[in-house]
């Protein structure tokens, strides 16, 4: 192999060694390399030079590896390979982008974030990713703990300590009754029938403003709604539900993961629809939350510009190598 003045064998002619066993071409190894083939040509001269052999078989119409050539390839491959996955780390590290990110969502709403979940993964492969389970009444406390790094919350999100990223999914809200309840006939119900029914009452940190979207205290016509049964998670208001002594709104993705014989969802006609978007703190903004934040908005705005409808586009130029 080329030796540089500190007798050191240059990595860039292991490359090109490399490159060769596998393209067999003098002029595609160039190519691909980005090099002249003139170099490519030096480079393999100098080091059957050094060893004292041929490495390449080379005639008009072909190129080969002479048995010295595999054996040396056999030998260089392995640790080349090892030596650019340690540049490869050390520089994801210099950019912060090894680690691991915690990403918290409300039950099944991971499924909603897929596409950002498996962007961020091909673009920081040497991050690992978590995922946890975020409470609808202490929507704040993983991330303020610092157990969990973003969070995807239902806005509106007011708080002075959190940054608030882009809108990446929505949801309609849905009447979660008693199946035996005298709403579950209904086709759809509206806000105003919450004013005859108790409904589930929140227990926990949560912000009266963000629990006022999900469930308002009074009705449009200015009636108020009884609180009912004080639950803490998902699974004690399902439970309370089905007993038949509370209705409450709840979001319809959850809602199609959790069909149970007892309990059933009714339309909402005039509800809200509520908005979901990353919520980190501040003070704990990293190079990954911001990269996991980017991939989002780049998946959101990709999954819009596929659903947007296309006329006469076309698609220029060739696919780099």
């Amino acid at each position: 192999m080329t030796r540089g003045r500190d007798g050191r064998v240059e990595l860039r002619d292991i490359e090109i060694f490399l490159t060769l066993t596998e393209e067999l071409h003098f002029g595609r190894t160039a190519e691909r390399l980005r090099v002249s083939k003139a170099r490519v040509s030096q480079s393999i001269k100098q080091q059957e030079r050094r060893i004292g052999g041929a490495l390449f078989e080379r005639t008009s119409r072909s190129v080969r590896l002479t048995p010295l050539g595999e054996r040396l390839r056999d030998r260089l491959d392995a640790g080349y390979g090892e030596i650019m996955a340690g540049i490869d780390e050390a520089a994801a590290a210099a950019r912060g982008y090894v680690g691991t990110l915690t990403v918290g969502t409300f039950d099944t709403h991971h499924q909603e974030i897929a596409g950002v979940l498996e962007l961020f993964r091909q673009r920081h492969p040497q991050c690992e990713l978590h995922m946890r389970e975020l409470l609808p009444s202490d929507p704040f406390g993983g991330l303020r703990a610092g157990r969990i790094d973003v969070g995807l919350l239902w806005l509106p999100v007011r708080e002075p300590d959190l940054v608030v990223g882009p809108v990446l999914y929505t949801e309609q809200l849905v009447l979660a009754v008693a199946a035996d309840h005298p709403l579950a006939s209904r086709d759809q119900v509206e806000i105003e029938d919450l004013g005859d029914h108790a409904v589930v009452h929140l227990e926990g940190p949560i912000p009266d403003y963000m629990w006022e979207v999900k469930c308002p205290s009074v009705t449009p016509a200015g009636r108020p709604i009884r609180r009912g049964s004080a639950v803490a998670t998902l699974a004690e208001a399902l439970t309370a539900i089905g007993s038949g002594r509370v209705v409450s709104p709840i979001g319809s993705l959850v809602a199609a993961g959790r069909k149970r014989r007892d309990i059933t969802f009714v339309p909402i006609t005039d509800g809200p629809t509520l908005s979901y978007a990353p919520v980190w703190r501040g003070a704990g903004e990293t190079s990954l939350v911001r990269a996991f934040v980017q991939a989002a908005r780049d998946a959101r705005n990709a999954r819009a510009a596929d659903a947007s409808p296309r006329t006469g586009s076309r698609r220029t130029g060739g696919r780099p190598r």
